[in-house]
């Protein structure tokens, strides 16, 4: 299914433009979570919760294309607790939650269609491609674990139950480092957690300083770990050098999903509490100087950036995105 609803705005707050992308059954709001720019598939991911699809949306038209067979509702809930919330890609597959029955859906890239689903043992959180491992990882903070699948053949592929993986106050978020062969989490409160790939083991337990964290990010390059704290500030560890904080920085409240844009070396920080998206420079050592902020929306609390400098925004209360074009030099 094709759609393709953008259009140039003025956000009246601050005067800033930004597109507007509005996503198929969006209307009366999605409870969105999890955004994920695909560089694989060169696609936003965008888990539409009620609405019972996953968009994909093209980052140079902003059109956008409805894979649907997920649990929907025509009811707009608040919160992300319906139909998928959650997705990530992987050698030409999509893994994606389905909230509303507790499943993990596995979609082929090429025909957009699902291909498998697998039983999941509690209510999901976050979904990440494993690719060293070749598994995909589920977090079920319900239960404090992360569950692991592993993949297997290719038509159809499946995806096998693997094992769990036990996080004490948490897991909140999760993200994948290849390059060290570790996935990083947090808990509920004030710290962040390293787990090894291979051993399945936490091998790191970092304070980062928060009151509540919320949110967490990569740049794999420089070793760096962001961490969004809820109550308003982004932190930044040293991944190789025990988790040392190497800088933190005050941001819009409400903190819960942030990203981090390589091409910049910018953090992007949206607060729903007060409607505004922190953009953050990242230093050469980890150091962070808020740039500035951009309005959004209320409880416009997820956040995505693509190889260009974009910013993907939720709005949660009219179903869809706020695209904002970063008008802030690069921090590198």
């Amino acid at each position: 299914m094709n759609a393709i609803l953008a259009l140039a705005v003025l956000l009246l707050a601050g005067g800033a433009p930004v597109t507007v992308i509005v996503l198929p059954g969006g209307e009366g709001g999605i409870g969105f979570d999890d955004l994920r720019f695909s560089l694989e598939m060169h696609k936003l991911l965008v888990p539409a919760g009620r609405t019972g699809r996953l968009d994909l949306v093209d980052p140079k038209t902003h059109g956008v294309e409805a894979i649907a067979g997920f649990s929907g509702t025509r009811e707009s809930a608040r919160g992300h607790s319906q139909g998928t919330t959650s997705a990530d890609s992987g050698e030409g597959l999509i893994f994606a939650s389905d909230r509303s029955d507790r499943t993990l859906v596995t979609v082929d890239a090429a025909t957009r269609r699902i291909v498998a689903r697998a039983k999941l043992g509690g209510g999901p959180d976050y979904v990440r491609w494993v690719a060293p491992l070749r598994e995909v990882w589920v977090s079920e903070p319900d239960r404090k674990v992360v569950e692991t699948f592993r993949l297997e053949g290719k038509s159809p592929p499946t995806l096998t139950q693997a094992g769990t993986i036990e996080v004490l106050d948490g897991p909140e978020s999760l993200e994948i480092d290849p390059t060290r062969r570790k996935a990083y989490a947090n808990t509920w409160h004030d710290a962040t957690i390293a787990i090894d790939l291979d051993s399945r083991a936490k091998v790191a337990h970092w304070a980062n300083q928060c009151e509540g964290a919320r949110g967490l990010a990569l740049d794999t390059g420089r070793g760096l770990a962001f961490v969004g704290c809820r109550e308003g500030k982004a932190v930044a560890l040293d991944v190789d050098h025990g988790g040392a904080v190497l800088g933190s920085a005050s941001t819009a409240k409400g903190v819960d999903i942030i990203a981090f844009g390589g091409k910049l070396s910018h953090l992007y920080v949206p607060g729903g509490s007060d409607a505004s998206l922190t953009v953050v420079g990242v230093g050469p050592r980890g150091k962070l100087d808020v740039l500035g902020a951009m309005p959004t929306a209320p409880d416009a609390h997820c956040v995505a950036v693509d190889d260009d400098g974009n910013a993907y925004v939720c709005d949660p209360g009219k179903g869809r995105l706020l695209v904002l074009r970063d008008p802030y030099p690069t921090s590198r």
